[in-house]
């Protein structure tokens, strides 16, 4: 049970109890988070990054971290999201191991770490703490409110939890439901992890840890995070050369392609804790936005529940050849808010890199984010 802090990061402490939606409630919790720029005198021009399912708070670098973070190429003065006009937060998802309090933190009331005693996580348990973050630093509302990929529900749940606490929205790569073929991936990843013996229920340790089960997962993930056409392009049916195959093993490494995924598999394992892998993917399959305007007699919908969100613009941005939160998800967020009667609109990417393409792709995503923060 290990948590992951880049250096630099800041903290900050959560109400004491912070209630969770499902149940339950955390003592002691704190959120990680990482600023660049300056609040200006109105108060106006903050900035809030949600992101993804693994990332930590560092998602650029600074005078406390100098190390270049996961959206470097987007984030800092003159850039994109330019940090000599905007005052920019970044949080680290509440269930995470970067940071936020999460079931690899020490629980205060028995000294020992959560694991599985971790109360159940919500989408909605990471808005509301990230809203925390926000009015802790002295924001009263938001330029924008920027969500990446499970960043982009927290996002949608944090306007609907907390309305005027912003004037815009980009969403990148999200979705205001869980679909179907999502589910599925992260149910076999969560197998994946809980059928490795070293798994324990949960109470493993470096020594016995499930990493097995851990590069199956992240195997799984990284197929749908790329696309088909990525794959091929990339990989074509290249082979390994002769002295990087094991001939000893008949099934054992052939393809160029399952050589990466190995290798990428093997860095992520004992950089990410487990039992907070399989909270936060699960809490991704339970959001479903248009649950918060369901009654006795109507389930509720997602357009009504977008439409009922309080902004001035949105952007809901995606890719072509993201299988994971498809564009259909991102045209849903759009035609939802515009319902509702806010300026919103949908920008369909061509690139070839799928789900992942905002983290790289900086040539096609950061023209359209700029522009966006420009116009505000």
């Amino acid at each position: 049970m290990t948590e992951f802090i880049p250096p630099g990061t800041r903290f900050l402490a959560l109400p004491d109890p912070f209630p969770m939606k499902r149940g339950s409630a955390l003592h002691g919790a704190r959120m990680a988070y990482e600023t660049w720029g300056r609040l200006n005198a109105a108060g106006d021009n903050a900035i809030l990054i949600l992101t993804g399912l693994s990332p930590d708070a560092h998602a650029a670098s600074h005078a406390d971290n100098p190390e270049p973070g996961w959206w470097e190429a987007m984030l800092g003065p003159g850039k994109p999201i330019d940090t000599d006009r905007w005052f920019v937060i970044c949080a680290n998802s509440l269930g995470s191991c970067k940071g936020s309090t999460g079931p690899a933190s020490i629980d205060p009331t028995t000294g020992q770490p959560y694991r599985l005693s971790f109360p159940e996580l919500s989408v909605e348990d990471g808005a509301d703490a990230a809203a925390h973050v926000v009015r802790a630093l002295g924001v009263e509302r938001l330029a924008c409110v920027i969500g990446n990929s499970m960043g982009g529900m927290v996002a949608l749940a944090f306007l609907q939890r907390h309305p005027g606490l912003a004037r815009s929205h980009i969403n990148i790569s999200g979705a205001a439901r869980a679909l179907p073929f999502s589910i599925a991936i992260r149910s076999l990843q969560r197998e994946a992890i809980r059928l490795d013996p070293q798994w324990n229920g949960g109470d493993y340790d470096e020594a016995c840890y499930p990493e097995a089960g851990m590069r199956m997962a992240r195997k799984l993930g990284v197929i749908t995070y790329r696309s088909a056409l990525e794959w091929d392009g990339r990989f074509g049916r290249v082979r390994l050369d002769g002295d990087r195959r094991d001939d000893d093993d008949p099934f054992g490494l052939e393809f160029e392609v399952e050589s990466y995924l190995e290798a990428h598999a093997r860095r992520f394992v004992r950089r990410f804790d487990p039992n907070c892998y399989l909270y936060l993917s699960r809490s991704m399959d339970w959001f479903d936005l248009g649950e918060s305007c369901a009654t006795d007699a109507n389930p509720g919908s997602t357009r009504t529940a977008l439409a009922r969100l309080h902004l001035d613009r949105a952007l809901a941005i995606g890719v072509y050849t993201d299988i994971l939160f498809p564009i259909e998800q991102q045209q849903e967020i759009a035609d939802g808010l515009q319902a509702g009667g806010i300026d919103a609109s949908c920008l369909p990417l061509p690139s070839p890199q799928g789900h992942d393409a905002f983290l790289v792709d900086i040539a096609r995503f950061g023209p359209a984010v700029r522009g966006f923060l420009d116009a505000l």
